[in-house]
């Protein structure tokens, strides 16, 4: 698949490390994406509902409203249910990735990702243009 063929996406990373979303928009950008960022489940709500994102990266571990609970809302509200979740997280247990299918998500990364991880995951989970 050449790269002409796959247009940027809108991509929403949502993890309370700004180490991580900053790495996470670098090499996202570097992929041809537009990035927005989320540094938790609330602000990452609005963001959502504002911006409409193609994908979602969410982090498990954040404060106020975790990975499970975001996503969880995100997949209720219908205008965002087909909306690809990826849950983020730097355990890489069964349960966790159990746990975020029952929410909803599609897939789990684990944390430290490399660009190439980053990349294939939106490559293989990217919707479909009409």
């Amino acid at each position: 698949m050449s790269n002409e063929a796959i247009a940027g996406i809108k991509v929403l990373v949502i993890d309370d490390s700004n180490t991580i979303r900053r790495s996470a928009e670098i090499f996202l950008k570097q992929g041809g994406h537009t990035v927005l960022l989320a540094e938790d489940g609330f602000d990452a709500l609005s963001k959502v509902n504002d911006h409409s994102p193609d994908l979602i990266f969410c982090d498990i571990l954040m404060p106020r409203l975790d990975g499970y609970q975001t996503c969880a809302i995100i997949k209720r509200n219908a205008r965002f249910a087909d909306v690809p979740v990826i849950m983020l997280s730097s355990k890489d247990g069964l349960f966790d990735k159990a746990r975020g299918r029952m929410v909803g998500s599609e897939d789990y990364l684990t944390k430290p990702f490399t660009k190439d991880q980053l990349l294939q995951a939106v490559a293989q989970h990217r919707p479909a243009r009409v």
